[in-house]
């Protein structure tokens, strides 16, 4: 199975700049879509529409903001898109689908950057995600957990290590809580890894690499490399044990993000 996770900062805007010609070629099973900006309605022409591929959609209230979808080759048995937050699920941040005792999920975390409000927020989402996140870890099911989480895990993840500890995405707390979800090695010390958690599928193909999915449109960031891996597939350990591969494609440019592609067993 293969999964691609792609936070397209606007569709209409990735879609012209051919992002479907590309995804066409990528034989991806499953795509978890953030950020897509539109309400269904204005997505419905046929440039929107791979063949192949059916799609759902959670649109946020405010039109030309967040939104989230999934397009998959197979009907789901069931999708769902609230988890039951308001707050959260009017900005249109979570979409599940779920394909016998599969469940894929398209995740778009708050960021923070814009000011002290929306860090609060973003702070109030992580103290409200843990649980949700801790019963589906031993609820039996296997998850993946695709998307956008606004938050770096350690120094490999980040060109400007030093020069960003006080900025959002990258705050101590911020990892430290990502980090442990992780039962891996792969944080930066600041909490003992879980003996039972979720998995950092781009950490277990790849363990050491230096690769980032985000990158700032100011200063030339994208053209010397100076980004940030803050888009994940997050999974659970029974899936994680079949990943065959995992790509991060920052060419050709259709976002500030680049499309992650995971490759599972059946």
């Amino acid at each position: 199975m293969r999964i691609l996770s792609f936070n397209a900062n606007g569709l209409r805007s990735a879609a012209s700049k051919g992002y479907f010609d590309w995804y066409a070629q990528q034989d991806a099973d499953v795509m978890c879509l953030q950020e897509t900006k539109a309400q269904e309605a204005q997505l419905d022409d046929a440039a929107f529409r791979p063949v192949g591929y059916q799609r759902w959609f959670k649109d946020a209230q405010k039109k030309g903001y967040s939104g989230v979808a999934i397009y998959s080759r197979r009907e789901p048995d069931e999708v769902r898109t609230s988890l039951g937050w308001a707050p959260f699920d009017d900005e249109g941040r979570y979409i599940e689908a779920r394909f016998g005792n599969l469940s894929v999920v398209s995740f778009y975390i708050p960021s923070g950057s814009s000011g002290e409000e929306r860090q609060g927020f973003k702070e109030a989402v992580m103290d409200w995600l843990k649980p949700i996140m801790d019963s589906w870890l031993t609820s039996g099911r296997e998850y993946v957990l695709c998307g956008d989480w606004n938050i770096v895990r350690a120094k490999n993840d980040i060109k400007n290590w030093t020069g960003n500890q006080k900025n959002s995405g990258c705050l101590p707390h911020e990892r430290a809580w990502l980090s442990g979800l992780i039962a891996d090695d792969r944080h930066d010390g600041l909490i003992t890894s879980p003996e039972r958690g979720w998995k950092d599928a781009f950490r277990v193909a790849k363990p050491d690499a230096v690769e980032y999915s985000w990158w700032s449109q100011r200063g030339g960031a994208r053209a010397n490399n100076v980004g940030w891996r803050i888009d994940y597939q997050i999974c659970t350990p029974g899936i994680a044990a079949g990943i065959r591969s995992a790509e991060i494609f920052p060419e050709p440019k259709f976002s500030d993000h680049a499309p992650l592609l995971v490759e599972y067993a059946e």
